[in-house]
């Protein structure tokens, strides 16, 4: 991976690691805020389009194959902010660190590429760090349980991604997905509603803090995050990206203590489960590298 690619690519984890942060201090429960979240990044990306003289038209069969995507995002933010609601930022983010597991299995079945032993490893090693953080969250399984469900579905949007980032522009996918997100948990507000709030009404009311915090959310974190991965992807592996992913419940937390050091208290287990990811993240460069050498041979 280009030095630059390497670089960028950390600063949309660091960005996606905030998330998290911004997700514990809106107010409204996981399904509104995602709902705002798609909603302004859909406009933002809109007018960036307009600005950049961007074409945003895409075969109808592909539009459709675009807006479902963006069901699968919505799914794995509400997922991920969920986690955060039910128990804390530190789950929801190490939850996140089984994208590279959970691709390692999905891409080579969509994309027809075969298996390759080192991907496996480094995820294996990615369960054993999480198995460690995990063996005494016993009383968060809700959110453990969210948390990996997250993981799964970022896996598997970002698998679909690299194969639109050879077709469309960035922002035009981003913008479509984001379309998708947002009219999909609109359809599900009713259905929500009835069967996960009890009939009491949607809590769409925002704090003057809360507009501000989704701005962020949708412009920052989403508009140049979400489309900077999608261009990534032109030149990177969804593995490479999603393996890259598991810095971000290390930046998210290191930020989440730092901010919220009473509901963020961390045990010898997490640094230790922490310190075997970070392994994994970093030695899988050198791993595809000796791949490529005995495959040149």
């Amino acid at each position: 991976m280009p030095g630059k690619d390497f670089l960028k690519l950390h600063l949309i984890v660091f960005a996606w690691g905030f998330t998290a942060i911004l997700g514990k201090l809106i107010s409204i429960p996981a399904v509104e805020m995602v709902f705002y979240r798609t909603f302004f990044a859909a406009i933002i990306i809109y007018f960036l389009l307009r600005f950049k003289k961007i074409k945003i038209g895409v075969p109808g069969k592909d539009i459709w194959r675009l807006l479902g995507t963006g069901l699968i995002i919505g799914a794995h933010w509400i997922m991920f902010f969920g986690s955060i609601k039910v128990s804390n930022a530190s789950i929801a983010l190490t939850g996140m660190a089984t994208a590279s597991l959970w691709t390692s299995i999905l891409e080579p079945i969509v994309l027809g590429r075969r298996i390759l032993w080192y991907e496996v490893l480094l995820g294996t090693v990615v369960i054993i760090g999480l198995a460690i953080i995990f063996s005494l969250q016993l009383e968060n399984i809700i959110g453990v349980i969210m948390a990996l469900l997250s993981a799964f579905l970022a896996s598997s949007f970002s698998i679909i991604n690299s194969r639109f980032t050879r077709k469309y522009d960035p922002y035009a996918i981003t913008f479509y997905e984001m379309t998708g997100a947002t009219i999909s948990i609109a359809l599900f507000f009713p259905l929500y509603q009835l069967w996960f709030t009890g009939g009491t009404p949607l809590q769409l009311g925002l704090t003057g803090m809360d507009f501000l915090y989704l701005l962020i959310l949708a412009g920052v974190c989403t508009v140049y995050a979400f489309s900077a991965s999608v261009e990534i992807m032109r030149r990177v592996s969804a593995f490479s990206v999603n393996l890259a992913i598991n810095m971000e419940p290390i930046y998210g937390i290191l930020m989440a203590v730092a901010l919220f050091p009473e509901d963020e208290k961390m045990t010898p287990q997490f640094y230790l489960g922490a310190v075997i990811i970070l392994a994994a993240v970093f030695s899988y460069p050198l791993f595809q590298r000796l791949h490529k050498r005995r495959m040149a041979k």
